[in-house]
């Protein structure tokens, strides 16, 4: 079988998989061990409500009491009723597919578990502290691995 090269086609079929290569790379969108959702303990939620809604637009969704998504058009977190975190500082959440083996990598690299891993509206998390004493979560979606 004899093969022709023709420099045109050559450079059409190489953009045309550089194309798709992009393409599916950004559809492919892994969330996987990536910070995924901020949540603020405060004492009172349609307070913060107020002052996030008038100093910067966002969006709320209730889910009860307790609990208040916020929606800044990028970026989701939420409003947990409760005392402030020690320092005042917002909780980081991050995201995995696999809690049960997150919480064991936690472990092994020297966190501690300060929450195991329980329930909430959408999927469940667990809370751990890093070596420095700092509160993050891990959470993943109904679904998902537990």
């Amino acid at each position: 079988m004899a093969v022709l090269f023709n420099p045109a086609s050559e450079i059409r079929a190489y953009l045309s998989v550089s194309y798709i290569t992009r393409e599916v790379c950004v559809m492919s969108n892994n969330n996987d061990q990536r910070i995924d959702y901020v949540e603020f303990n405060v004492k009172d939620i349609q307070r913060s409500r107020d002052f996030y809604g008038k100093a910067f637009g966002w969006t709320f969704t209730d889910y009860g009491p307790q609990y208040c998504e916020f929606n800044d058009g990028r970026l989701s977190g939420g409003f947990a009723a409760g005392p402030a975190r020690s320092g005042g500082g917002p909780l980081v959440i991050l995201y995995a597919d696999d809690l049960p083996a997150t919480v064991k990598r936690v472990e092994q690299a020297g966190g501690k578990i300060v929450r195991p891993i329980y329930g909430f509206p959408g999927g469940r998390r667990f809370h751990f502290a890093d070596p420095d004493g700092y509160e993050l979560a891990v959470y993943t979606e109904d679904g998902t691995k537990e």
